[in-house]
């Protein structure tokens, strides 16, 4: 049975963490391996990234195998969220072994940040080690195959899209190989996600025709609360994409970093415009190698061109479920709360 999520990908499990002191409005997901780790690789293309051990997936570096995956708000300050996930897979002996006692090993655990700094009235609350552990201890304790929360949790918590509340989605597919393909997304985008003409999210062009126009005086009432929203919100554009996607076909480091980079198709699908010098989108992508190779170029065409279409359901999906938010920090509207 499937769960339509990442870790539909088995040995994949996803935890998420968040503040929760009066003025936080920010947390932390993190994807965890199977033990061992998975392929790891990344691609950057967001003008102004934050982020940690992203060079140690270049293909023409060592390190071959990661145990987790860190996607954290709190811009660079939550990076420090990896610390805590670093502790914790050193305690469990997971990592790059270096030296003959089996303890003796670094976990290298890459990280992406979202800016979502005072978003919940106090600009000092971010994620910090307790709020990374908490994640990864959380993404332990899951059962294999277990659902992922979406919507504003995690990384989603602080998330906006636009002048709309964003967050956390995911979303899987199986292929006719029997490879699977799913992602993970953060929804933090400079961009917009729906046009505010028709009212439908750019996202859903994308997904045969599915498609729903809301009605003209509902496009209309919207109109109205996002020009009053963006109104409000006249600060710089320091936004994000972050996403995961994962495989269990058996990718070399070089093809999973042409998975994550085709991946960020289902960005530019999603989100307009995406990319800029502002933002930081990132994809990691992690091949677990349970299923064999993904022989031929049509096998693997078809794993890089579904890592682009769940990335784009993925972040429908984050926008589907996140919640309206009001606070000191500000006031987000939700797409479901403007357009049903």
């Amino acid at each position: 049975m499937t769960v339509d999520a990442l870790t539909d990908v088995a040995g994949l499990r996803v935890g998420h963490a968040a503040r929760t002191e009066e003025g936080a409005l920010t947390g932390t997901t993190v994807v965890l391996a199977p033990e061992g780790g998975a392929v790891a690789a990344v691609d950057v293309r967001g003008g102004g990234p934050g982020t940690k051990e992203t060079d140690a997936l270049d293909p023409r570096n060592v390190v071959e195998r990661v145990e987790a995956i860190v996607l954290t708000g709190g811009s660079a300050y939550g990076l420090d969220a990896a610390s805590g996930v670093m502790a914790w897979l050193e305690e469990q002996g997971r990592g790059v072994r270096v030296g003959p006692d089996p303890a003796h090993v670094v976990p290298v655990v890459p990280a992406a940040c979202v800016f979502d700094l005072g978003r919940g009235g106090d600009f000092r609350i971010r994620p910090d080690a307790a709020t990374g552990r908490a994640a990864v201890e959380a993404a332990a304790a899951s059962g294999p195959g277990a659902p992922v929360a979406e919507g504003c949790v995690g990384a989603g918590t602080g998330s906006v899209a636009g002048v709309l509340k964003g967050g956390v989605g995911t979303a899987s597919v199986v292929l006719a190989s029997g490879v699977t393909v799913a992602a993970l997304v953060v929804v933090n985008a400079a961009g917009s996600v729906l046009n505010p003409e028709t009212g439908v999210l750019y996202g859903e062009l994308f997904q045969g025709g599915r498609a729903r126009y809301p009605e003209p005086a509902v496009r209309e009432a919207a109109r109205v609360r996002l020009a009053e929203a963006e109104a409000r919100h006249r600060v710089p554009p320091l936004n994000t994409t972050l996403a995961v996607v994962g495989t269990d076909a058996d990718l070399t480091k070089a093809q999973a970093q042409k998975l994550a980079g085709t991946a960020h198709d289902g960005i530019a699908r999603a989100v307009r415009p995406v990319h800029l010098l502002h933002d930081g989108d990132t994809v990691f992508a992690l091949a677990t190698s349970a299923r064999g190779a993904a022989d031929g170029t049509p096998a693997l065409n078809d794993v890089l061109a579904a890592g682009a279409d769940m990335v784009t359901r993925a972040i429908v999906r984050a926008v589907r479920a996140a919640t309206p938010v009001s606070g000191p920090g500000g006031a987000w509207p939700s797409y479901r709360e403007l357009y049903g």
